[in-house]
Formats: C-alpha cells, sequence, structure tokens
C-alpha cells in the first residue's frame, strides 16, 4: 500500500509531537526528582547546624533596661551576674568588654568610657557571679585597664543624663598570650583577627 505525501507528512509530524511531549514529561519527572533530592540533602544539615546565636545575659537586668543602683557607683560598686550560651565550635577563649560611648553627656557625647576588660576566659565557663573578684574569676583569665587606669569592674557613673552601657562579649579562636594589663585597644587590635562571634547586652543608668 502506498502512503500520499500529505499523509506521510501528517503521520511524521503526529510522531514528532508525540516524541516532544514524552521528552518533556520525563523531563518534568526528572526536575521534580532532583529538587526532592536537594530538599532531602539540605535537611538534615540545617538540623545539624546551631540556629542559635551566641548570647550575653544578666541575671539581674534585661537588655535595654536599667542597671540597679547596687552596679553603680552610687551603690556598692559591684559587678553585676552575668551568662552566656551557644558559643561557636573551636571556641578557645572568652573576651568582654564594657564600655560607655555616651560620656561624657549622651547629648553630645566626645568618647567612650572602658569600665571593665577582660581576656583568656575559659569556654567552659558559662558566666561570671555578682561582685566577682579577681582571685574568683575562671582559671586562666587575666584583666585589661579601665579608663581609671585600674584593673577590675568599675560601675556606671555618669555625670549627667541617661548612659548606654555595652557588655560585649567575644568568642576567639585561640587562647591570647599574656598582654600585660592591656587597654581596650590594645585588646581589639590582638584580638580582632581571632574573633569567631560576638554579643553583645545593654545596660542603662542615670544618677537619681
Amino acid at each position: 500500500m502506498k502512503i500520499k505525501p500529505k499523509a506521510f507528512l501528517l503521520l511524521l509530524s503526529l510522531t514528532l509531537f508525540c516524541y516532544s511531549i514524552a521528552n518533556k514529561a520525563q523531563d518534568s519527572k526528572q526536575q521534580i526528582k532532583k529538587t526532592e533530592n536537594q530538599t532531602l540533602n539540605q535537611s538534615p544539615s540545617k538540623e545539624r547546624g546551631n540556629p542559635m546565636s551566641m548570647t550575653i545575659k544578666s541575671l539581674v537586668f534585661k537588655h535595654n533596661g536599667e542597671i540597679p543602683k547596687q552596679f553603680t557607683c552610687q551603690g556598692q560598686d559591684i559587678s553585676p551576674a552575668l551568662t552566656w550560651s551557644n558559643l561557636p565550635e573551636n571556641t578557645k577563649s572568652l573576651a568582654l568588654i564594657v564600655d560607655d560611648p555616651d560620656a561624657p553627656d549622651p547629648a553630645a557625647p566626645k568618647m567612650t568610657w572602658v569600665h571593665w576588660v577582660l581576656y583568656n576566659i575559659p569556654p567552659d565557663a558559662s558566666g561570671l557571679p555578682e561582685a566577682v573578684s579577681a582571685a574568683n574569676l575562671p582559671a586562666g583569665t587575666k584583666q585589661g585597664l579601665n579608663d581609671w587606669k585600674k584593673t577590675g569592674y568599675g560601675g556606671p557613673c555618669p555625670p549627667i543624663g541617661r548612659h548606654r552601657y555595652f557588655f560585649k562579649l567575644y568568642a576567639l579562636d585561640t587562647v591570647l598570650p599574656d598582654l600585660n594589663q592591656p587597654t581596650k585597644s590594645e585588646l581589639e587590635n590582638t584580638m580582632q583577627a581571632h574573633i569567631l562571634d560576638q554579643t553583645e547586652l545593654i545596660g542603662t543608668y542615670q544618677k537619681h
């Protein structure tokens, strides 16, 4: 039986059309399977990762809350209790800097006054107790100088207005050498290339 040219062309067109539809369907199935595999592969990594960031908290005041009087120059001038959590993996030491960027007057700040400098805090320490003394710091912790040219904590003592006090915690990938009571800037320069993560807690105070 002879097939007429027009009929042959029509049959060929139908064959090519069906072949194209079949290929598109196969491609669609493959794309769906690929997407499902990607989703399955991504899910475990999210579960393995740590969704929480490093945090620092105080037991005596909330973030952006007022620091109680006993922790200032108008009270006992003792350090507040602090806790931290969710340190990054491979943290070898911690550093703590407390400073006031609103000195001397929040309406016209001219300098940042440093209240406390600590470094080489061991990563297995989960915080600092209230009124911590040099003798009671976690083993290995070293002190730097505050802007009273002393080691240790110096509480808020704002001359005017309400000041902010930043309790800044740094996770480092190394234990720093003995810096011989460094200033804040000296510590920052030394640890800059070793910071894995950092976080802060802000308290405020105004003399009453």
